[in-house]
């Protein structure tokens, strides 16, 4: 069992840059490959990005690519998510994953912990 807790999120510019955070509670956080995901209003929850338990390979939506970055850091039992040119249509709750299986291609099915999620607002 693992805890999420995200933070981080607000209301920008189109062109600024968010940081998000995912704290993870229990001693077990190493073992879990993370992921974000995404829901804008009125639409399904999509795939961000993910990262397996080492940090040594990551996956991205093709949305995401070269502007996001996912990161972790398992001493602080934290996931990141750097996000650089943020778009209007960025705009989204955006939700910490954890779960058990890396592939080359991560749904949702992949994860089975959720957090609460945060707001991303970019201002166009």
């Amino acid at each position: 069992q693992v805890q999420l807790v995200e933070s981080g999120g607000g209301l920008v510019q189109a062109g600024d840059s968010l940081r998000l955070s995912c704290a993870a509670s229990g001693r077990t956080f190493s073992s879990y490959v993370m992921g974000w995901f995404r829901q804008a209003p009125g639409k399904e929850r999509d795939f961000v990005a993910a990262i397996n338990r080492s940090g040594g390979s990551k996956r991205y939506a093709d949305a995401v690519k070269g502007r996001f970055t996912i990161s972790r850091d398992n001493a602080k039992n934290t996931v990141y998510l750097q996000m650089n040119s943020l778009k209007a249509v960025d705009t989204a709750v955006y939700y910490c994953a954890a779960g058990p299986i890396y592939s080359e291609l991560m749904t949702s099915l992949n994860f089975n912990f959720w957090g609460q999620g945060t707001q991303v607002t970019v201002s166009s």
